[in-house]
């Protein structure tokens, strides 16, 4: 069983038991949260779609912690004017576990 789920403006394909990593959530270590926009469901080959979202199904996750990802550099120039700008980003994630998904 699978499904495609929103999650903080991202879809996502998710199973029951998968960790992802998601934009940085507002919830702490070890609280659990519920997604309620899922726009697919496969169960075992009988798939239900929502236009644009399936009524009364959620995802049950619990999250496991929050960490920084890579850091990307940007870096502007341009040319013969001896202008230059370097600056970097590292984005935050958060770590959820997949626990259910509900119809």
């Amino acid at each position: 069983m699978f499904a495609i789920v929103s999650i903080a403006g991202q879809q996502f394909k998710v199973e029951e038991g998968q960790q992802i990593f998601v934009h940085r959530l507002a919830a702490n270590e070890g609280d659990s949260v519920t997604f309620d926009t899922v726009h697919l469901v496969d169960n075992d080959g009988k798939v239900s779609i929502g236009t644009p979202n399936l009524q009364g199904a959620s995802i049950r996750a619990s999250v496991i912690g929050h960490v920084k990802g890579d850091k990307v550099i940007v870096f502007h120039k341009k040319r013969r004017k001896g202008y230059r700008k370097k600056n970097g980003h590292r984005q935050s994630f958060t770590k959820i576990e997949i626990k259910g998904i509900s119809l």
